[in-house]
């Protein structure tokens, strides 16, 4: 149909901005028709932009022209109306509405655009599949919940700003072609046409840039930036992703954590208008994986993992003992009354242990009478004592054990008492709970590639009275890394860096790389930090998921305007796809017949 052009008409105010106080005001107000309703002629629209809904009225005894028009009008139709604020009749107010004690009298209309009726719903709660909101996100994202979403994010990036800007910080860019530095995540590649065969990568993160920066001496420095990763995707990872980067000079680790706290607090300020309490509560690693199994505790819950081999070490239960002689260990979660799970229930919890390599768990259900379990007339009434004492043992509880190594039974039971939090409803929802990690191990050890790794990047600094273990034993090495966790979420990380270019050698030659290897690929990193660089440290905040958390959505891609599938996939614009040979020729690139399959 023939559509109308604003020509003269312009907005005075959204949908969301009137009031009782505003009746008898002559408005102009422009959006979509989220609902059309025809009550006895009397025509009713619920108009709606970014702000709300307002609802608008046709009356043919306000202007019959306007109302004949009006028939036209059908969902998501893009409209223009001039009229006149009155209250809403008695009984027909909407108290649900900031809008809901008036309505608009129209006396000009202008259809600006018609609409294909749209393939699902534009509501908060739609039944459709996620595959199909993705697939027409310009219609997902007129919903209103992904809109509050979208607006949400843009007031804690201004947040974010604000505060930096504040406390001395600059906004300064990184490049974004720059040089594939394979010590992490796969990179993605960008071919060179000037350079045949020469590849850039896509930034992990500015790490090095901004190193360099504080080296050049900017003091302070931060970015909202762009990554890439080409890994596997979860609910909370993205192959592009978005950062709050910083980096400060002549710091130490409170420095860098005091001002992280000094930014979340200003986020949440702005966007909830809620206050955090500082300094947030600091767990060093061997606690938080000692206590929760986990590195990024969610600490609104108890269920704490209780380290019981030396009191069942001994026992004539054969699989604990064994595993203890064996150099492992045996931990055990007390779940307070849940003495009446079932079978079927215990059975679910035994294969969710396995998913992540624990290769049982054993169980016991404390009677008024006695310990119920297949396992219970292995201990000894000292062992029982000693296991109630420990584990603060009644009447009506559940207990569940693991033993194995170290590494497979404090990630089995974390995870599983993370499933109990949340199968048993003892998480506090609406409770933020921010904790630090600190006193990271430096490094780790990679079973398929059989050498070392950094476990944060090979820039992280080590605690000083640990540098002669560099040599001797690299995986008791600590490190100065602090992680940011928030309701069980790891939402930030950093660290103090490497500032001498000794320190830095010596930790490349304990990741197992050779002086030729390392000039390779970090000479630029060396020869700076010879030129004197001062003591640094920093920290990147994930944006997309601290926003995630913000809105209370259990994925990123809900608060993501244009986000990717768990594929990498585009499915409204069906990127990535295929291009021509002579792109690829001017590349000097050959598609393997690999791709093709």
């Amino acid at each position: 149909m023939t559509t109308d052009h604003l020509e003269s008409m312009r907005r005075t105010h959204h949908c969301q901005a009137l009031t009782t106080a505003d009746i008898g005001r002559e408005v102009v107000l422009m959006g979509w028709t989220q609902r059309r309703r025809d009550h006895g002629g009397v025509i009713f629209v619920d108009l709606r932009d970014r702000e709300g809904i307002t609802q608008v009225v046709f009356n043919p005894a306000v202007d019959e022209a306007v109302h004949a028009k009006a028939q036209a009008i059908r969902s998501e139709y893009v409209l223009g109306v001039r009229g006149k604020v009155a209250a809403r009749p008695e009984g027909m107010r909407n108290p649900n509405l900031v809008t809901g004690g008036i309505e608009v009298l129209v006396t000009e209309l202008k259809i600006l655009n018609s609409a294909a009726t749209p393939i699902f719903m534009i509501e908060d709660r739609v039944d459709v599949s996620e595959s199909i909101r993705l697939q027409h996100r310009h219609l997902d994202l007129r919903r209103p919940n992904l809109q509050r979403n979208v607006i949400a994010r843009h007031r804690a990036g201004a947040a974010v700003r604000a505060f930096l800007n504040a406390n001395g910080f600059l906004d300064i860019e990184t490049p974004v072609l720059t040089r594939s530095t394979p010590e992490g995540a796969r990179d993605y590649l960008v071919p060179s046409r000037v350079n045949p065969g020469q590849f850039y990568a896509l930034p992990q993160s500015p790490q090095l840039f901004k190193q360099l920066l504080m080296i050049a001496g900017f003091d302070r420095y931060y970015q909202i930036v762009r990554c890439f990763r080409d890994e596997d995707l979860r609910a909370d990872r993205q192959p592009e992703f978005t950062q709050i980067d910083m980096e400060l000079s002549f710091v130490g680790e409170e420095d860098v954590m005091a001002m992280g706290e000094g930014l979340m607090a200003a986020v949440f300020q702005e966007v909830l208008d809620l206050t955090l309490t500082t300094p947030f509560p600091r767990l060093t690693y061997d606690e938080a994986v000692g206590r929760y199994g986990l590195d990024k505790p969610d600490i609104r819950f108890g269920l704490e993992l209780v380290d019981v081999s030396d009191i069942v070490g001994a026992s004539n239960f054969k699989v604990f003992a064994d595993v203890v002689k064996g150099g492992g260990i045996v931990k055990a979660i007390n779940v307070k009354g849940a003495v009446d799970m079932t079978r079927k229930e215990l059975d679910d919890l035994t294969a969710l242990a396995a998913v992540y390599r624990a290769k049982g768990m054993a169980w016991i259900k404390i009677k008024d009478d006695a310990w119920q379990s297949p396992i219970a007339k292995f201990f000894s009434p000292a062992e029982k004592e000693a296991l109630t004492a420990r584990l603060g043992l009644a009447p009506g509880d559940l207990v569940l054990f693991g033993a194995d190594t170290p590494a497979v039974v404090n990630e089995s039971l974390g995870q599983l008492r993370n499933h109990l939090g949340e199968k048993l409803g003892l998480i506090d929802r609406e409770r933020f709970a921010f904790t630090w990690v600190t006193h990271f191990p430096l490094l780790e050890y990679d079973e398929t590639g059989k050498r070392y790794q950094a476990l944060h990047h090979p820039f992280t600094a080590p605690l000083e009275e640990d540098y002669p273990k560099l040599a001797s034993d690299p995986l008791a090495v600590r490190s100065r890394a602090y992680d940011l966790v928030l309701n069980g979420f790891e939402v930030g990380g950093g660290s103090i860096r490497v500032h001498r270019v000794d320190l830095q050698q010596r930790i490349f030659a304990a990741l197992g790389m050779a002086p030729a290897d390392y000039e390779e690929k970090f000479g630029f990193l060396l020869q700076a930090l010879a030129s004197g660089a001062p003591p640094h440290g920093g920290i990147a905040f994930g944006f997309d998921r601290l926003v995630m958390l913000l809105c209370r959505e259990s994925s990123i891609r809900d608060v993501i305007p244009f986000p990717k599938t768990q594929r990498a996939a585009c499915l409204m614009t069906n990127a990535p796809a295929g291009v021509s040979r002579e792109q690829l020729d001017e590349l000097y690139l050959r598609v393997s017949p690999l791709a093709d399959k």
